[in-house]
């Protein structure tokens, strides 16, 4: 519009400064407000041969034509633009390279790191549902279908519908200036490039939560609530969380399950298995957390309790930690007080050990 003019004219002043008045290819992304850079330079390129430029630099009035064209919200004339943008020999075709450059552009544009790498795969899925007959290219109706999501067979991801979006979107060339609605966009996309990892750790953490739930529930109706409070419900919890991550830690890095699973099920289509060392890493973390919640929980609240209890209130704990003392170490000297410490002990070691540092032995061990 005029106003998005204005903005693009005070920019074109200010880059021109010192080049009497021209705006060279490179500074295009700049003056319109575009961080792709890539997708910039081919946007540039098409509009220059549509308007038959071959200089390397624009005036004012050819800009002026440029973002007319940009901002010219006719789906047509979007749509013959993006075109042109890899239809570089201006044939009217467009082959399964230039599919992938067109999903590869759109993916750069809007920071989708995971369609750009798989812009291939994506391409020789599109020809696949466009180019039936196998004529090697797609023509600008058969790209105007995928645009328009008219129904097609799936990709492996299911996600045709999500990068058809992705594709129209980019035909506008310009980011909208509302932050809200680009804050929203870049939501959107950033689910749209991660839907398996957001459901795998919804998932995951949602079993979490409710196991920590259920044992601090469980743990306010018992008799340690009398005398510890709310800080044993939250150590018990969190040792429920710890059961859940000592007994799944292990399964991202069974290879041959994970490869069986990858190749003779269906299960890649909504479980990211090539995430398997992050998640792995993560449940680590999780690990880590849960022992210092349990670990403190017990040492800085539960004993201290323990030792402050009157001794009507403390009765129904002589079983677990004999008769009532005021002395602190007779609690950690305790079998539940030893066996934690000791747990806590061998986890580190076995944490340290599992460090880059010590698995790929780069700190040059003896033996």
């Amino acid at each position: 519009g005029v106003t998005g003019w204005l903005v693009v004219e005070k920019k074109f002043n200010e880059i021109t400064k010192t080049s009497n008045g021209f705006l060279h290819r490179s500074k295009f992304g700049e003056c319109i407000g575009m961080k792709s850079t890539q997708f910039a330079l081919a946007l540039f390129d098409a509009l220059r041969r549509s308007e038959n430029i071959w200089e390397d630099s624009i005036s004012r009035d050819q800009l002026k034509e440029f973002w007319k064209q940009i901002t010219d919200q006719d789906f047509d004339s979007r749509l013959r633009t993006f075109f042109a943008m890899v239809d570089k020999d201006s044939d009217g075709k467009l082959n399964e390279a230039e599919v992938s450059e067109i999903i590869a552009l759109s993916a750069s544009a809007n920071e989708l790191e995971k369609i750009r790498k798989q812009a291939d795969e994506y391409a020789a899925l599109i020809m696949e549902n466009l180019d039936p007959y196998h004529y090697g290219y797609i023509r600008m109706e058969d790209l105007e279908v995928l645009l328009l999501q008219t129904p097609m067979q799936p990709t492996r991801d299911g996600g045709h519908k999500e990068l058809s979006k992705i594709l129209s979107q980019n035909l506008k060339g310009s980011q909208s200036s509302n932050l809200c609605i680009r804050f929203c966009r870049r939501m959107k996309y950033l689910v749209v490039d991660n839907w398996k990892r957001v459901w795998v750790m919804a998932l995951w953490i949602g079993i979490m939560a409710g196991l920590f739930a259920w044992k601090f529930m469980q743990y306010r109706k018992r008799s340690a609530h009398q005398v510890m409070g709310v800080c044993v419900c939250i150590a018990k919890g969190a040792a429920e969380t710890l059961k859940l991550n000592m007994a799944i830690i292990l399964l991202p890095v069974c290879k041959n399950t994970l490869t069986w699973l990858r190749t003779k099920t269906n299960l890649s289509v909504i479980v990211p298995f090539n995430d398997n060392l992050n998640f792995h890493k993560v449940i680590a973390i999780a690990i880590a957390v849960g022992v210092g919640i349990h670990a403190t929980s017990h040492l800085a609240c539960d004993f201290p309790r323990l030792m402050a209890a009157d001794e009507d209130t403390y009765k129904p704990m002589e079983q677990y930690f004999g008769v009532q003392t005021k002395r602190y170490m007779h609690f950690v000297k305790s079998v539940e007080g030893v066996t934690g410490i000791g747990m806590v002990i061998l986890m580190t070691i076995a944490f340290t050990l599992a460090t880059t540092w010590f698995r790929r032995n780069k700190l040059n061990l003896p033996g």
